[in-house]
């Protein structure tokens, strides 16, 4: 489990981190999500140990996490390191070394990425030739390669079409089945709600919240939609009841307190058929607006 405790990073005057806490647990996909300037990549670099913390604290498995057991960390960086002129397989070996695996080890698992992410045909071509598209799934293979304990993606699905998001989907629910760790950000918010276990929101620099997909949702304005019969006009006249927009035979509805649902039903049903009387609740998209608008 990777854990952060109040972490800061300061450049100067700018506090680009702001006493940052939580978690990654074991075999949990968990969505790193802010808008550009949130303090995302600073944090993700600092899980690494490529900057230094200004204050706080990151443990791994409950120890301060050392650069020993960051080495058995896997790391896709916002900025692409790869050789852009080495063919495509030897680099990928060479890392695969670089991690600690034989040759045999580190050919066998660079071929077994090579074959998953679609990318068999371009093993021997040099990453430069490589459409961006293929150089993003290099870059997902050179994270992945050597068994890490641990995945930090800084947006992995960046640049990829609909069927390579859904390979590295794949890949990566096979290393949170493993009890593998993930964290990865993304500006692709449907994308996240879709995939992750975990989120955490940020922005300036500070966490706003953190939860399950489903427990942000509920903690957006929950609203509800009634589909019933002839003119709509008389719900502004129901104590409890805010009507953000009324057409003839459909309303939605912001609800005071959960006990005006029973009462208006009761009144629509009084004023002829209901069709549909259903909560709306929103998106982790919607939430995520909500809670970065100021």
């Amino acid at each position: 489990m990777l854990e952060l405790d109040h972490v800061v990073r300061r450049f100067g005057d700018r506090c680009a981190v702001d006493h940052v806490s939580f978690r990654v647990d074991d075999g949990r996909m968990t969505g790193f999500v802010g808008g550009n300037g949130a303090g995302k990549t600073t944090t993700m670099r600092m899980i690494m140990g490529v900057l230094a913390l200004t204050d706080g604290e990151i443990r791994w498995n409950g120890a301060p996490a050392t650069s020993q057991a960051r080495r058995g960390f896997g790391y896709m960086p916002e900025e692409r390191g790869l050789y852009p002129k080495q063919p495509v397989l030897n680099q990928l070996v060479y890392l695969g070394r670089l991690r600690g695996l034989s040759a045999q080890a580190a050919h066998r698992s660079a071929t077994d990425l090579i074959e998953r992410l679609a990318l068999a045909d371009k093993r021997d071509e040099r990453l430069e030739a490589l459409s961006l598209g293929n150089q993003q799934r290099v870059q997902i293979a050179a994270a992945l390669i050597g068994e890490p304990q641990l995945l930090v993606l800084d947006e992995p699905f960046s640049g990829l079409d609909p069927h390579a998001v859904d390979s590295m989907a794949q890949l990566l629910r096979e290393h949170t089945a493993r009890g593998i760790p993930v964290l990865f950000s993304s500006h692709q918010l449907e994308l996240v709600e879709r995939l992750c276990d975990d989120l955490v929101i940020q922005a300036a620099g500070r966490v706003l919240a953190t939860g399950t997909a489903e427990s942000l949702r509920r903690r957006g304005r929950v609203r509800h939609r009634l589909v019933g019969h002839g003119d709509m006009t008389w719900l502004h006249g129901v104590d409890g009841v805010r009507v953000i927009s009324a057409a003839p035979g459909t309303a939605l509805l912001e609800l005071a307190t959960d006990d005006v649902a029973d009462r208006l039903l009761t009144q629509a049903l009084s004023r002829g058929p209901v069709r549909e009387f259903a909560e709306i609740v929103p998106s982790v998209a919607d939430v995520f607006r909500e809670m970065t608008a100021a």
